[in-house]
């Protein structure tokens, strides 16, 4: 029997230890995982890009998307918008992602000590001063990536195209 297109979608969705494995799996046969993590509270333009952008620098595309509980400790009280089994199930739904896990830290440094993704993108707005190389105290996962020898890669960002800007724009409607 055939799976069902969100049965496929679920099947994405794994959990840290699930989601260790399948990556050894497929490292071990020689393929480059590529690893991002965010809120993608509301999905719009600037994430579809970057998310593309992202699974073109390998052969498969991990998110680590931030907990409901993360989010509100680093964006807002009332943030995220959208409950995080409800985020999840959007970003499976895309074909550029191929594994989605959840995480309960603020940042991602637990998930890529972990999985130790050969390449680690986020966007070019983490740049550091110095142009190309990634602010490290602005995005501390990066240090975790240098200390094994991973790729970082940052994608261009995608002007007024952001969550903030979009819940903002809402909240001038009449």
């Amino acid at each position: 029997m055939s799976k069902t297109i969100q049965e496929l979608t679920q099947n994405k969705i794994l959990t840290r230890t699930e989601l260790a494995e399948e990556v050894r799996r497929r490292q071990q046969a020689g393929e480059r995982c590529v690893f991002t993590n965010g809120c993608f509270d509301l999905l719009h333009l600037g994430h579809i890009r970057y998310l593309q952008e992202a699974r073109a620098q390998g052969d498969f595309l991990v998110l680590g998307l931030n907990s409901d509980e993360s989010v509100r400790r680093f964006k807002s009280p009332t943030r995220p918008l959208v409950p995080e089994d409800e985020r999840a199930e959007i970003l499976a739904a895309l074909s550029c992602i191929d594994y989605v896990t959840i995480f309960p830290e603020t940042t991602a440094e637990a998930l890529i000590d972990l999985l130790r993704p050969d390449i680690y993108v986020k966007g070019a707005d983490y740049a550091g001063a110095q142009g190309g190389q990634p602010d490290t105290t602005r995005l501390p996962e990066a240090r975790h990536v240098m200390a094994y020898n991973g790729e970082i890669k940052l994608i261009p960002y995608l002007p007024h195209h952001s969550t903030t800007e979009l819940i903002a724009k809402i909240k001038r409607l009449p």
